[in-house]
């Protein structure tokens, strides 16, 4: 599900978090820091992993395609070639399938 919230939102959320941190780190800084439903929401919706910097949870966080996240568009042009929308996380992104699969299917 995606979260009603920005990037700004949820950075600011975790401007007391020392990283790297863990998924429950970041949870509870953003409770302390009493963030937002939608941003709690967001990070909740995160892999269970450590994250080493504020730019990894971004990279994880589901946001909806209209927020703030200005990309250039050399940025817009890595994601086109990756696939997915913008703010879509990683582990969530439809990859192809390896060619040894394809050829299984025929």
């Amino acid at each position: 599900m995606t979260a009603h919230t920005t990037v700004h939102e949820v950075l600011k959320a975790l401007d007391a978090v020392d990283f790297p941190a863990g998924k429950d780190d970041l949870l509870t800084a953003a409770q302390a820091a009493n963030a937002r439903d939608e941003v709690i929401k967001a990070l909740q919706g995160i892999p269970a992993e450590q994250y080493g910097n504020r730019e990894d949870v971004v990279h994880s966080v589901r946001l909806d395609a209209d927020s703030d996240m200005d990309r250039t568009p050399g940025q817009k042009g890595a994601q086109a070639r990756k696939g997915g929308k913008p703010g879509l996380s990683q582990h969530l992104r439809e990859t192809p399938k390896p060619p040894v699969d394809e050829e299984l299917e025929r």
